[in-house]
């Protein structure tokens, strides 16, 4: 015999396990940015894979394509930090939609270059450093605007819904961008970029204005000292970084996924949106399923946790020549990076004073947009020497021993309780 209480109790069960989508449904403002940041990832990961499938095109090397992430790389460094200090001193709506359209011309760009038959890897790489400068401007704005649009309790889940935004146009993007490639060159991949843009720079007009809460100095070297001194004074928002470069810089396999496709999976472009799209449908398979992402008190010891599982995957990518195989390999990684990503975000947004915000958000995007470019060029490097195979092989490895020695010195943040945040 069957009680009332028991269909809620597994409905309660059902709504632990599901994705929360209150940070939706409770703020227009989040939600609008919300979707213009998912289509405007979209369409970055068909220009991401067009660049890579053209360099490749052009220069039949992994190395080459490598150097993809130091030219992105340099601007990242330069300017994010700057970037985050402008966040804080200035209207973050202002900051972004000034930033948001450079990057826009920066599409266009790459458009008009593929459609002249460019044959210069040159302009690739030019194009890619003044993205990547506009780039670490407008990210640090757009992530500051978060903690003021939702109350302190829903940012775990409004982490995963971000995740979400960026892993569903890293699954989808990759595809619809080889498919372009095949259909009308990458003219065409370059194109669809520019029209999901548009879109999203439309969202980001109707954000509301966001102000500095409190004085704070002037962007320039003395904003970006008081930034960088607070985080030396903060070992569990510090640990947060050294966790993710673990895994960014010393497992990043994405510049290998050209040579992987077409010499040991003896595929193609298309193969290459297969292995490109994987991390992220493992991450979107993840997001799904993290209604507990809230639950979790010991954040610190989950990122540790998901960074094993990371380098674990990654390096069984190296282990295999089927494909079915390492595409399974790549979507676990994804679904580990979700979970790391989701609680250092959420570390960072709640651990952190609104007027610090900014320019931590300056140090996150040159730490995780910047160490995935450092990995590219090391992976890249340590392929030509050794191989793909053996390379992601042995990045896997270093990425579990580097997490875990950090974890050994940095014991406290194991022990960092979400009921409790201290920087």
């Amino acid at each position: 015999m069957t009680t009332e209480a028991e269909p809620a109790q597994r409905r309660g069960w059902w709504r632990s396990v599901v994705t929360d989508i209150r940070p939706v449904q409770v703020s227009a403002p989040y939600r609008r940015l919300f979707f213009g940041n998912t289509v405007a990832q979209l369409g970055q990961q068909m220009t991401n894979v067009a660049v890579a499938v053209q360099v490749y095109a052009l220069t039949q090397s992994s190395f080459y394509v490598g150097l993809v992430g130091v030219f992105a790389l340099v601007p990242l460094v330069a300017l994010g930090l700057y970037g985050g200090a402008v966040s804080d001193a200035v209207d973050r709506r202002t900051v972004a939609l000034v930033a948001s359209a450079g990057l826009w011309v920066v599409s266009i760009a790459l458009a008009v270059q593929a459609f002249l038959g460019n044959g210069s890897v040159w302009v690739l790489y030019a194009c890619i450093a003044v993205q990547s400068a506009f780039y670490a401007v407008n990210n640090p704005a757009r992530s500051a605007m978060v903690p003021r649009l939702l109350d302190k309790e829903l940012l775990p889940a409004a982490a995963a819904l971000n995740m979400a935004s960026f892993n569903l146009g890293f699954t989808f993007g990759p595809m619809i961008g080889a498919l372009a490639i095949k259909w009308q060159g990458f003219g065409a991949a370059y194109t669809i970029d520019v029209l999901t843009f548009s879109a999203a720079y439309y969202a980001l007009v109707r954000m509301p204005r966001m102000p500095p809460l409190a004085n704070v100095p002037r962007p320039g070297l003395r904003a970006v000292v008081d930034g960088l001194s607070f985080l030396r004074r903060s070992p569990n928002l510090r640990m947060t970084f050294v966790a993710d470069l673990c895994a960014m810089v010393l497992a990043q396999p994405r510049a290998l996924f050209p040579a992987l496709a077409y010499k040991v999976y003896a595929g193609g472009a298309g193969v290459v949106g297969v292995l490109q799209a994987a991390p992220a449908a493992g991450a979107v398979i993840a997001f799904l399923l993290s209604g507990w992402v809230s639950k979790v008190r010991l954040q610190g010891l989950a990122i540790v946790i998901a960074v094993v599982a990371y380098g674990a995957a990654v390096g069984g990518v190296g282990l295999t020549d089927v494909l079915w195989i390492g595409v399974v390999f790549l979507a676990f990684s994804g679904a580990a990076d979700m979970v790391s990503a989701a609680y250092r975000s959420t570390i960072l947004q709640v651990a952190a004073p609104d007027q610090m915000r900014g320019r931590l958000q300056g140090v996150f995007i040159v730490v995780v947009a910047g160490g995935p470019r450092a990995g590219d060029f090391l992976a890249g490097s340590v392929a030509s020497a050794v191989g793909e195979r053996l390379a992601l092989v042995l990045g896997g490895l270093a990425c579990i021993v580097g997490v875990l020695t950090a974890a050994a010195l940095q014991r406290g943040f194991v022990r960092y309780d979400a009921h409790h945040p201290t920087p």
